[in-house]
């Protein structure tokens, strides 16, 4: 754990310099000021939440990477689904977030893959990512959302069947990646046909209780082997991501879903979640504006 006590190189920031007022746009929530020092306080879509003091430190990422005045959070009360992280790593587009903050050196180009178990290895990667097989989708700005990475998600298809959503559902408000959401949500009309497709394509496994938000679940623990129908989501550009199976479905063999949900209206943004992201390299290029997938970046 941090102890900024020990550190002769953190200091706070005042509720009068430009950093902490730049924590509105970043964060979603105006600073707050305990005597003189800049509070922020943020809040997750699970209900997680971190509030602390606003300071500066010396960041060392490698021996050559040194960032001086790194701005970011020190926590004073974080609760909700943190698990046993020690902190939140912030990737994404705002002025404060450790891609713009290291910009100079990395050119905002960050890689990771997502391992599909907690035995596998996984990778973040800061200035690389790219290889000749990786394929690139758009990235858009946002100015409602300015922290998020939006792309274009125009279709999917199930077990080589292009389903029949109109391409305006998913346009309506648009899609994210988030590296912070497990489950994707899809617009309620285009998680529907999702759904019915599949039950339709696994119609000779017999169901099981639903699991959470997910409500299309089996029952597997009588099968030594099933058949899971190929999910691909497409992307602008002409771009197609086939899900590895750990991003297709999501439980135990007694109770596996498929990892995916609806939001409450085809008015919410929808979002390409981490399940989803498992085995790919996922190349976020920032300063190109572009997102990359390239596949078997890790297993």
């Amino acid at each position: 754990m941090f102890n900024p006590a020990q550190s002769s190189t953190y200091s706070n920031l005042t509720c009068d310099s430009a950093q902490c007022s730049q924590l509105t746009s970043a964060t979603g929530n105006p600073p707050r000021c305990a005597a003189t020092t800049c509070v922020y306080g943020i809040q997750y879509g699970d209900q997680s939440f971190s509030k602390g003091f606003y300071g500066k430190e010396r960041l060392t990422l490698t021996p050559t990477d040194v960032f001086d005045n790194f701005f970011f959070g020190c926590g004073q009360d974080n609760d909700g689904l943190f698990g046993g992280a020690a902190g939140l790593l912030g990737l994404g587009r705002n002025q404060i977030s450790l891609v713009s903050q290291t910009s100079t050196k990395y050119g905002r180009l960050f890689s990771y893959c997502l391992p599909p178990t907690s035995s596998s290895t996984g990778y973040l990667s800061f200035g690389s990512g790219a290889t000749s097989s990786t394929k690139f989708t758009p990235l858009y700005p946002n100015s409602q959302n300015p922290s998020f990475y939006f792309i274009e998600l125009t279709g999917i298809s199930v077990g080589g069947q292009k389903l029949a959503i109109s391409p305006a559902v998913f346009s309506t408000a648009g899609t994210i990646i988030d590296s912070g959401t497990v489950i994707t949500r899809l617009p309620p009309t285009a998680y529907s046909s999702l759904r019915s497709t599949f039950r339709q394509m696994m119609s000779q496994y017999p169901m099981a209780q639903p699991l959470s938000l997910l409500d299309t679940c089996y029952d597997f623990s009588k099968y030594s082997s099933v058949s899971i129908p190929k999910i691909s989501l497409f992307f602008g550009g002409g771009t197609e991501v086939s899900l590895d199976v750990a991003g297709t479905v999501y439980g135990s063999k007694s109770q596996l879903c498929l990892a995916f949900a609806g939001n409450s209206d085809d008015g919410d943004v929808a979002i390409f979640g981490n399940r989803q992201q498992v085995t790919f390299a996922v190349v976020y290029d920032d300063a190109g504006k572009r997102l990359g997938f390239g596949q078997g970046g890790c297993s």
